[in-house]
């Protein structure tokens, strides 16, 4: 689903790859990443207005260093290029590239040393965020420097002929005040974009393609609770009505009322779902089983089986439909190629392959943010779309060690509390994600002077904007005394509750 304005980021393995798209969005404007592997194929079907050249790990003047053409590139479109991009484009016009004596990284000072379009809004001076050892050492006269630091003469550089732009810097982090408003300099003084891109016409366009991709026959809808499937099963009533099935697998590793909420919510939308009770199953499969990537293995494997075995009861089921957001896309393609992948997603291929239907995956192209505005843009309840992440393992990666029905039933009592007291005090929609984690170790306490020994219970909470990197939630101690103190009271079983400080990385969100 490409709209006709659209920004191309070619992708050099930059951190930071992601943020420029959404900044780029959230200026109005649509865009998509793609490999330098990839730039000719979508040029010949995209219609770009601009292109953004990301950051990257490795140095230009690497043997094997990602390289783009500039012919790849449909002549005359303008050109960003940040960082790594900035250099690399240095070398279409044979500028030189040094490695700085001193290597900048974090703040710093640039100081304008041109008026130019690209820097409309921005003081004489202003912070920026630098993160790099090589620069360009020396430019074409064809490019004028706009902007310099104190350790790098040319950390900006515009060449209006041509319409090629870079800078040393990344505009796209919160570090940068004004990088912002560069890029928005970029995108509607030089590119030319409108910035009409939104959610409203997201869907419509989405609706639209589902009803070209399934013109007939029924459409499978993976229902997992969460804000992903909801939106997609969602988009997927309003495209092709009663041919939308919703299919929810009950694994036994759900939070408490779980299917009942789904169920409750199908209701209302008038989708028809089929939920399918495979908790016996479930359980059944992971008895005896403690090693986390083994717990990952059995629960996908079961998954399918059981999916399967429904799927095959829905007659003219032609179509799956599933939530695969935009970063699962992204993370499994590797900048270099396709030789090798960065990291494989459960919802990047798999389960359609296996069961012979075509797949439909209506929010490829959005991150989870924007996930959230097309769910309120369609008239989804709040409570469903601020609902934090779920894994898809579901709590047999927040069991540690032996899965068994009670522990689950002990381990959903207790988040319940957790999650419910968030709610109450005002904390839950200030925090990415939260969860309580049930560990293999019992503790001695007492209680009504009586010896108990019983199970430890950890409490995870935790800021993120996209769940990449996050740090632990600072929540009141006070507060969390009173949830340790309802836990331990009203929870029998659980005689100790700890609180979870560690950040990601080096930690993991999950603990398993």
């Amino acid at each position: 689903m490409t709209p006709l304005e659209t920004v191309l980021i070619i992708d050099f393995g930059s951190q930071y790859t992601q943020l420029i798209a959404r900044r780029v969005r959230e200026l109005g404007v649509y865009c998509e990443i793609h490999p330098p592997t990839a730039v000719e194929t979508w040029m010949h079907r995209g219609r770009p207005k601009g292109v953004i050249l990301s950051g990257g790990p490795q140095s230009v003047n690497d043997k094997d260093a990602p390289f783009v053409e500039r012919s790849k590139l449909n002549g005359g479109l303008p050109v960003l290029g940040i960082c790594y991009g900035f250099q690399l484009f240095t070398r279409w016009f044979d500028g030189r590239i040094g490695s700085s004596a001193r290597r900048e990284y974090g703040r710093a000072e640039l100081t304008r040393t041109a008026e130019h379009p690209l820097f409309e809004g921005w003081p004489n001076e202003a912070s920026v965020w630098m993160s790099h050892g090589d620069h360009v050492a020396s430019l074409p006269a064809s490019f004028q420097v706009v902007g310099r630091s104190s350790d790098v003469p040319l950390a900006a550089a515009a060449n209006d002929k041509d319409k090629i732009y870079g800078v040393q810097f990344h505009p796209e982090v919160a570090h940068t005040p004004f990088g912002t408003t560069l890029l928005s300099n970029f995108l509607f003084k030089i590119c030319g974009c409108t910035g009409d891109w939104n959610m409203a016409s997201f869907a419509e366009a989405a609706i639209l393609r589902i009803q070209e991709q399934a013109p007939e026959g029924r459409v499978l809808v993976g229902l997992s609770g969460g804000v992903d499937s909801a939106v997609t099963a969602e988009l997927c009533r309003r495209a092709v009505g009663k041919r939308a099935v919703g299919i929810f697998v009950d694994t036994g590793l759900l939070r408490l009322g779980e299917a009942d909420q789904v169920l409750e919510h199908a209701q209302h939308s008038d989708l028809e779902v089929r939920l399918v009770d495979a908790s016996k199953e479930f359980l059944s499969g992971l008895d005896g089983v403690t090693d986390p990537e083994a717990k990952r293995k059995t629960v996908g494997r079961l998954f399918i089986e059981v999916f399967e075995k429904e799927a095959r009861k829905v007659g003219g089921a032609a179509y799956l439909a599933q939530g695969t957001l935009y970063p699962d896309v992204i993370e499994s393609v590797s900048f270099s190629g396709p030789s090798v992948t960065i990291k494989s997603h459960h919802n990047v291929g798999g389960l359609p392959e296996k069961l012979g239907f075509k797949l439909i995956e209506p929010l490829r192209e959005l991150f989870k943010d924007e996930v959230r505005v097309l769910g309120k843009s369609l008239g989804l309840p709040d409570r469903l779309l601020q609902r934090h992440p779920f894994p898809g393992p579901g709590l047999a990666v927040r069991i540690l060690g032996k899965i068994t029905k009670e522990r689950a039933d002990l381990l959903r009592q207790a988040d319940r509390i957790f999650i419910d007291m968030l709610r109450e005090e005002g904390h839950y929609d200030h925090v990415w994600q939260a969860f309580s984690v049930l560990l293999p170790v019992s503790a001695v306490g007492v209680m009504g002077d009586q010896r108990t020994y019983e199970s430890v219970l950890a409490l995870r909470a935790v800021t993120s904007t996209d769940g990449m990197t996050a740090d632990f939630a600072h929540l009141p101690l006070d507060f969390l005394g009173r949830v340790a103190n309802r836990i331990i009271n009203q929870v029998k079983g659980i005689n100790r509750v700890t609180y979870d400080i560690s950040s990601k990385p080096p930690a993991t969100i999950e603990w398993e």
